[in-house]
């Protein structure tokens, strides 16, 4: 008889003799096959330590930080024939005031489609280089976040040379103390020129429809020379939190260019902290404090914070999590992410002690037509990501696509010939 054998008869013999039967003790030392609701007391392989100490539940269906994305396409909208004339991206949060909903938008309205960023030197006052260049903030509103009425500019370009003469884009809105304020950026030159420095200013109102007063000073200051945030501050995303405003932002960063394979930008998030939604902001010294993203999109989950973290970088396709509203955690890995979310987020401005979560908002397609119309819509999503509702339908997950979809991403010319080059030798 093997030692393992004498030893778990041993222990038979012994849970016998005390009156406990075999079937009342669990004599194998493997994972048990019932998933235990909390981490069970035992040796963990790092993997599933993890399910238990990253994750608000083991359970994809039971986490409440992890959700489909469901899209509905908006209706008021109109995007001349989707000829790349006319764009609208970058939404702002949802807010509802005076029994409506509002959001603000980055607008483009030109007689001619970007050129593109490589061609930045061939755009002109008429014609526009990237897709949110020549544009103004814009903003609509709806009765029930889906039939929109657009309402006009609430942020023209200033005259030249102002900041932001040549664009105003990706504005974000703030409800402080009764007042509205709006964070965009302000472009002075066609994008595609220099890595997009483009500083963070901002508007008051008294009221959501204006009319909006610039300030035209930059509200957070670029990094100085070799920090990852010297040439950019982008997305600006405000949340009031303890009294203050918790201000998050994107940079680009080392981003080598002249080389042959000109590789992408960095995108990483930072903080920076106001008591004034004026300012001075002071940024947080864990900056960065996400290492993913390309867009800033964040709401108050119970006593934190909640990040979508959104197509660059690392941990893309994650929903992160700062109990301390700085160091974020992988909460849930997602799919179908939308681009640019902007929550309807009721307690984003409350300065609430337990946040209840979100269930809806806007984001944005980019070349829905392709890069030949190059231009952006506005689409409305669906999710559960909150403490006040179950939906069973929004937390499942295996989402499956047509073999079509998955050739649309198919081998390049380049790697076509390079495949063909090797099966020669």
């Amino acid at each position: 008889m093997t030692l393992t054998k004498q030893l778990t008869a041993l222990f038979c013999l012994a849970t016998t003799l005390s009156g406990v039967g075999a079937e009342e003790q669990n004599v194998s030392s493997a994972f048990p096959y019932d998933l235990p609701k909390e981490k069970p007391d035992m040796p963990l392989s790092r993997a599933v330590a993890r399910n238990y100490d990253n994750y608000l539940s083991p359970r994809q269906e039971e986490n409440e930080l992890y959700s489909l994305f469901k899209y509905t396409e908006l209706k008021g909208f109109d995007y001349n024939g989707g000829d790349g004339t006319i764009s609208r991206r970058d939404p702002s949060k949802v807010i509802r005031e005076n029994g409506k909903y509002y959001v603000w938008y980055t607008k483009r309205d030109t007689a001619s489609k970007p050129l593109g960023l490589s061609r930045a030197k061939l755009a002109t006052d008429t014609i526009p280089s990237a897709d949110w260049d020549l544009a103004e903030v814009w903003y609509a509103t709806s009765k029930d976040g889906f039939t929109w009425e657009e309402q006009g500019v609430a942020v023209p370009r200033p005259p030249k040379p102002t900041i932001g003469w040549r664009s105003v884009a990706t504005p974000d809105i703030l409800k402080f103390k009764g007042k509205f304020y709006l964070y965009y950026q302000g472009f002075s030159e066609p994008s595609g020129f220099s890595d997009n420095d483009c500083p963070v200013i901002m508007s008051v109102a008294d009221s959501p429809d204006g009319p909006w007063t610039a300030t035209n000073q930059v509200v957070i200051p670029n990094g100085k020379k070799g920090e990852w945030d010297q040439n950019a501050i982008h997305d600006p995303h405000p949340i009031v939190h303890d009294g203050k405003i918790y201000l998050y932002y994107k940079s680009d960063f080392d981003r080598i260019r002249g080389s042959k394979d000109r590789p992408q930008a960095v995108r990483m998030q930072g903080l920076a902290i106001a008591d004034n939604p004026f300012g001075p902001f002071e940024k947080h010294p864990l900056n960065p404090v996400l290492n993913s993203g390309h867009e800033t999109s964040l709401f108050p989950f119970k006593e934190g914070v909640a990040a979508l973290v959104i197509r660059d970088g690392n941990e893309r396709s994650t929903i992160q999590y700062a109990a301390d509203w700085v160091n974020f955690e992988i909460a849930s890995v997602v799919e179908l992410m939308p681009n640019a979310a902007g929550f309807y987020a009721a307690d984003a401005f409350t300065d609430t002690k337990y946040g209840r979560g979100v269930t809806w908002g806007i984001s944005h397609f980019t070349q829905p037509s392709g890069w030949e119309k190059n231009h952006s819509i506005l689409t409305r999503f669906d999710t559960d990501l909150s403490l006040d509702i179950h939906d069973p339908e929004m937390k499942k997950h295996n989402n499956k696509y047509s073999p079509e979809v998955h050739y649309q991403f198919g081998l390049s010319a380049a790697q076509k010939k390079r495949i063909a080059e090797q099966n020669k030798k």
